[in-house]
């Protein structure tokens, strides 16, 4: 017995296993920079500082936070690329027609 797989479906399984790994790769990132930074080298970090604070709680209390919105902005921009792999074409959302009634 043969069992027909739809192409669409495979490739929808492909995309969100891309993109699940791309945000556990992400948020791994995350979560070493304010546990590792914040937490484990706080001590050899301490010897510097920002702006007066120590640059381990500089990272326990900002670092991560800053580090978290480069991320944000990282996977925005990666998404867009996967699902222009994926889908074959680019949607422009500022030149959608969606308000046009002609």
């Amino acid at each position: 017995m043969s069992i027909d797989t739809d192409p669409k479906d495979t490739d929808a399984q492909l995309y969100w296993r891309a993109n699940l790994r791309l945000m556990a790769s992400l948020l791994g990132i995350w979560a070493a920079v304010s546990f590792g930074a914040g937490i484990l080298l706080r001590p050899f970090l301490d010897q510097f500082s920002i702006g007066g604070a120590p640059l381990g709680f500089w990272f326990a209390q900002q670092g991560s936070i800053f580090v978290f919105v480069i991320l944000i902005f990282y996977y925005a921009h990666a998404a867009d690329k996967l699902e222009a792999r994926f889908t074959g074409d680019r949607v422009d959302p500022v030149s959608d027609d969606a308000g046009d009634s002609s």
